[in-house]
């Protein structure tokens, strides 16, 4: 038997145990201990957003930090952005039309430099030779609100 198939089988034990003891005490109903998924924790869901921002799309929470193409303002500006295509709190999604929300973000460095992209263009005994080449400009946001 395999170290994960015996760790699962472990786990599966002490699920049980702690659910037979909370019913014994009458902590857990009865109905709960027949459906092992009543009885997982709540996580707690963070509310996202998609946004678009200079003709892409970003998936957004709030706090996070990502690097957008190149904005206009100088680092601890803050931008809001209303062209947001779907929201989720807490598992109700709305979209389309009846988005109303607005995400603010703070920008963090008003210009990051990307990855050097060289296009060579070459054709063989013509003596033709062109190399061109640019770095794209990026801007480091983070995510104040979404409301």
């Amino acid at each position: 038997m395999s170290l994960f198939l015996l760790f699962k089988r472990q786990f599966a034990l002490q699920q049980l145990k702690l659910r037979e003891f909370l019913l014994f005490f009458g902590i857990l109903p009865s109905f709960i201990i027949a459906n092992p998924y009543l009885c997982t924790p709540n996580f707690r869901k963070v509310m996202f957003a998609v946004v678009k921002i200079a003709g892409q799309q970003f998936r957004v929470q709030t706090g996070q930090s990502l690097y957008v193409p190149h904005l206009q303002g100088r680092t601890g500006d803050t931008v809001e952005f209303s062209d947001v295509l779907l929201t989720d709190d807490n598992g109700s999604l709305s979209s389309g039309a009846g988005v109303t929300a607005k995400v603010t973000a703070e920008i963090v460095s008003d210009l990051i430099k990307g990855d050097k992209v060289i296009a060579f263009k070459m054709k063989r005994r013509k003596g033709f030779r062109k190399k061109l080449g640019h770095r794209t400009q990026y801007t480091q946001i983070k995510i104040q609100s979404i409301a």
